[in-house]
């Protein structure tokens, strides 16, 4: 019978994964998928020169992982058709062989959706049971495409031993590092493979001063310094990193709570950490500020601290009028003192320091504590602009 529409026999199915490592179940007969595992399907028949098409039997998984690119994880099983793959047939026209007279398949492939919604295979490995005969593998991998990978895959783990090592030598820190957690792993196939890797560390109880690498004695420490790093890294043929970079924000114990890595935290408004972040919000509250003279930092009343793609501060603050003013002073210095009589703003900034890429956005929102809004009063049913003075006992404001 003429495969018109395909039976799914999906044995649960469709985890994705969202940027914050989420879980949600999607529905098996996903369009999507339908078309994922149709470009995988496709490519494998593309690449026999004889003998018959296979045909989909069923999907068994699909991990959907989101990023720029989306990517299809899927393992799913073919069986033989009756079409051959010179005959100009998909292999939606192809009826399964009788089972006795028909091989079977089982894969795993890798898809990328593009911008443009294309569907590309990255990888794809086979594993053919002929109707009588022994396993027959088969692998595609696309050269130059980079693409997510698991977390957890073991020829990760070469990478993962380099960068914990070059950062415990290449770092001025009085204790060793260990890794915490994976948080996002890409690939690309070259002449060996490159990695792009993001992952967290914290500090464990052995300092570089009794041990030179970490042993099974290295315990993290709850309280002890964290933080994000993301390498680049090369392996060649021979299974040697060749070449390697790494990027790493460090947050002290002190300035961050390790209970929820990427989550904010409160942080000492007295902290070291929140100087570069104040500094830069003065500064463009002043060039932002239309006000004839500067302004200054008067008290810090909160502080919290959070991990993303470097360090994200959010502070709220009071501002104070100096007696600097912006014609006779090109800046505000440490000389201008505050004018008692001037005027004062509650401000709010939203920083992101990246250091490596020695970078600071900011966005800085004040008002004044001695505004506030203006309503309208009724008088008699009819309304009256607010600051008249109220003629009768009848009017309401």
């Amino acid at each position: 019978m003429k495969l018109i529409a395909i039976l799914f026999l999906c044995s649960r199915l469709l985890t994705s994964f969202a940027q914050d490592d989420q879980q949600q179940e999607i529905d098996c007969n996903d369009e999507d998928v339908f078309k994922a595992v149709d470009a995988a399907l496709k490519k494998y028949n593309n690449g026999s020169k004889s003998g018959n098409q296979f045909v989909l039997y069923r999907i068994t998984e699909v991990i959907k992982t989101e990023g720029q690119d989306t990517f299809y994880s899927v393992k799913y099983e073919m069986k033989e058709g009756n079409c051959a793959v010179q005959s100009g047939k998909t292999w939606q026209d192809c009826d399964y062989k009788e089972p006795e007279q028909a091989a079977t398949g089982e894969c795993m492939a890798s898809i990328a959706k593009k911008w443009n919604m294309e569907f590309s295979v990255v990888t794809q490995t086979c594993h053919i049971t002929p109707a009588e005969g022994p396993v027959v593998t088969y692998q595609y991998e696309c050269y130059g495409c980079m693409y997510s990978i698991s977390t957890v895959p073991a020829d990760l783990d070469p990478v993962l031993r380099h960068a914990i090592q070059h950062f415990n030598n290449h770092t001025d820190h009085s204790h060793l590092f260990a890794l915490k957690k994976v948080k996002r792993a890409q690939r690309q196939v070259v002449s060996g493979w490159d990695y792009e890797v993001t992952y967290l560390i914290q500090q464990t109880n052995c300092s570089k001063e009794n041990f030179k690498v970490l042993t099974e004695d290295c315990k993290v420490l709850y309280n002890g310094d964290t933080g994000e790093c993301t390498d680049l890294a090369y392996m060649d043929p021979q299974l040697r990193i060749a070449s390697f970079s790494q990027k790493c924000e460090i947050l002290s114990g002190e300035d961050f709570t390790i209970g929820c890595l990427g989550c904010p935290s409160e942080i000492p408004v007295d902290s070291p950490r929140l100087k570069e972040a104040l500094t830069h919000s003065i500064t463009k509250l002043n060039a932002e500020n239309n006000a004839t003279f500067y302004f200054k930092i008067d008290i810090v009343h909160r502080a919290t601290s959070q991990v993303v793609a470097g360090a994200r501060y959010f502070i709220e603050f009071t501002a104070k009028e100096t007696t600097c003013s912006k014609e006779s002073n090109k800046e505000l210095t440490e000389s201008c003192e505050t004018n008692k009589l001037g005027e004062m703003l509650r401000c709010t900034a939203d920083v992101i320091v990246v250091s490596w890429e020695n970078r600071i956005d900011s966005t800085v929102k004040c008002q004044s504590p001695g505004k506030k809004q203006l309503r309208p009063c009724v008088y008699k049913g009819r309304p009256r602009e607010a600051g008249t003075e109220p003629t009768s006992v009848s009017e309401a404001s």
